[in-house]
């Protein structure tokens, strides 16, 4: 690359650094206000990605797509990530709700995987959004991937990427089944877990009357 394209590359990825600095506090300020209004906290902690060049380029020659920066604004939506973690379900759509109504945030697309599970299992709501950064000359409108899910949806997911990379993306079917079945276990757990916190705050609730 020339000079002037590597700075280019270099501030495209800088603009994405702003905007999940930006994601990541709105969701901090979020998460601190419904502590002090509901005294519980939502989110248990967050992780911040933004994929590198190299991994950049590697998808843009997957899909066919040009090695340019308009290629990766317009058709890569997952450059710049936020991995929201959560101690029950019902958390995720207290998360979802509270981003929707955020007024400099726009929605383009929501999958519930919650709801409806991939066929391997896996759970999750993802969220692509648009929000703006400001720089010193313009406002420029960057789009962040946002994966919410609880903690055991979390651990079976780390697991199941290390396996998938570990078989290079080829799963024998015997292990495709058992991860099939440990989603499904991991799913009972979530709900007995949230059973169980529901059950605890009947009784407190009581017990303060």
């Amino acid at each position: 690359m020339k000079p002037d394209q590597i700075k280019e590359w270099s501030h495209f990825f800088l603009t994405y650094k702003f905007a999940l600095d930006e994601v990541e506090t709105k969701l901090n300020i979020l998460n601190e206000e419904f502590q002090f209004i509901h005294d519980y906290n939502p989110i248990e902690h967050m992780k911040t990605r933004i994929k590198t060049p190299e991994s950049l380029m590697t998808k843009l020659r997957r899909k066919g797509l040009d090695i340019s920066l308009e290629a990766a604004r317009e058709h890569i939506r997952d450059i710049a990530g936020v991995r929201v973690i959560c101690s029950f379900s019902t958390d995720i759509y207290h998360i979802v709700d509270m981003i929707s109504m955020q007024s400099d945030v726009k929605i383009i697309e929501i999958k519930d995987y919650v709801k409806n599970p991939k066929p391997n299992g896996y759970q999750s709501v993802h969220l692509i959004i648009e929000i703006p950064v400001f720089l010193t000359n313009r406002t420029e409108y960057v789009g962040v991937e946002i994966q919410i899910r609880t903690i055991a949806m979390d651990f079976w997911a780390s697991l199941e990427h290390k396996i998938y990379y570990k078989f290079d993306e080829r799963i024998p079917e015997h292990i495709q089944q058992q991860l099939k079945g440990s989603a499904a276990m991991i799913d009972s757990l979530d709900r007995q877990m949230l059973a169980l916190n529901e059950e605890v705050q009947r009784h407190r609730t009581q017990t303060l009357e």
